[in-house]
């Protein structure tokens, strides 16, 4: 499939591309290429292809939900700068 110079044309007043005579024609030169190339993979036989959404088989690792005892309280504050009344004290925002 090629395309003509009014094709390019047209394409660029859509994306508002100011293009010289020669940019019109390697424009064209190349789209057409890209074109020419997107036709021959559709002559391609795909029939007996299986559809895949990845190349490598994917599948998600989870950890068994287990209930586990969590850190001290004495211990999560043993390194906090300012603690008060067993919690952390932080300044005021406002």
């Amino acid at each position: 499939m090629a395309l003509t110079i009014e094709q390019i044309e047209h394409l660029a007043l859509l994306v508002r591309l100011n293009l010289t005579e020669n940019e019109k024609q390697d424009f064209a030169n190349q789209l057409s290429s890209i074109l020419n190339y997107v036709e021959k993979l559709n002559e391609i036989s795909t029939d007996d292809v299986e559809p895949l959404t990845h190349i490598l088989p994917v599948s998600n690792i989870f950890r068994e939900d287990e209930v586990r005892p969590g850190t001290p309280r004495e211990e999560l504050l043993a390194n906090a700068p300012l603690v008060e009344e067993g919690c952390f004290k932080v300044p005021k925002i406002l």
